[in-house]
């Protein structure tokens, strides 16, 4: 089954961190997410995931990942350290690994993307936010 998934690379502006994100869905079939929180508005990041897909988070130099955890802190949202760009965000959990993309950093597809839809996390609990990631986020190929 993996040899039918399309295959999209990017990074932060510097390429000290990568990502890659396996999806066997067509870019116009992506769910495109804009996160209304603080965090992900300042970013202007807009999101998506494929729980049926696999991402892949990765540090060309280690010493410039960083780590930021607010709300709920829940995730590890990955940001360079150099040139302040917002790759993706990534949880640990009992089930396993799982991932969300900033799609702002593909190196391509942007054109063929769907618009992306306000979404709203606020009135989740934890333990809500957390099962929403296991089923909803993509499975990590190795967490940073």
């Amino acid at each position: 089954m993996t040899s039918s998934l399309l295959t999209f690379s990017g990074g932060c502006h510097c390429g000290a961190l990568g990502v890659t994100f396996r999806t066997a869905l067509s870019t116009p079939q992506w769910k495109i997410r804009a996160c209304q929180c603080r965090f992900c508005r300042s970013h202007g990041a807009l999101t998506t995931t494929d729980p049926a897909g696999r991402l892949a988070f990765h540090a060309n130099d280690a010493g410039l990942l960083q780590r930021y955890r607010f709300g709920t802190r829940s995730a590890d949202f990955l940001i360079c350290r150099r040139c302040g760009v917002y790759i993706g965000a990534q949880i640990e959990t009992s089930r396993g690994a799982f991932g969300t993309l900033n799609t702002r950093v593909l190196e391509r597809a942007a054109e063929s993307l769907p618009g992306a839809l306000p979404a709203d996390y606020e009135a989740e609990s934890p333990s809500e936010r957390i099962a929403r990631r296991e089923q909803r986020w993509t499975p990590l190929d190795g967490a940073l």
